[in-house]
């Protein structure tokens, strides 16, 4: 639990002054389609960059949360292979409804705005994982 915490609380303090180094004005819908990720500009825009960011992000933020002690208890009285594959899966389908509800909301709101909340929550989420959760 304590692995979750410092991760999400890493990945908001990046998001907070991610955002205040961009700049004010600019939306996602305006980038350019270089590669730049959805969650801003990074010296690395390729896809590797973003796949590898990507997948920190996600390992950590889960590492210990709820869902995987679930998934742990599930497996351990059912067939692993099954709990495994559904797993993966349901995990791909929040993700990509995620993806698909982000893209929308990055045409409307500014990256600075998205950047600074979202780090603002993982922020909540990390300081309620390290003190309030057992």
């Amino acid at each position: 639990m304590l692995l979750s915490a410092i991760g999400q609380c890493y990945y908001g303090c990046c998001g907070v002054f991610e955002a205040g180094g961009g700049s004010a004005g600019k939306t996602l819908k305006h980038a350019p389609s270089s590669g730049m990720s959805a969650a801003g500009d990074y010296s690395g825009s390729s896809w590797e960059a973003v796949f590898l960011q990507a997948l920190t992000m996600t390992f950590i933020a889960e590492w210990g949360d709820r869902s995987q002690i679930a998934t742990i208890a599930l497996a351990a009285a059912k067939d692993p292979v099954g709990v495994t594959i559904g797993g993966c899966m349901g995990h791909s389908i929040c993700t990509g409804m995620a993806v698909v509800g982000g893209r929308m909301l990055a045409s409307r709101i500014s990256e600075k705005s998205v950047s600074f909340y979202g780090g603002l929550v993982f922020l909540a989420f990390g300081i309620h994982s390290a003190f309030f959760e057992e």
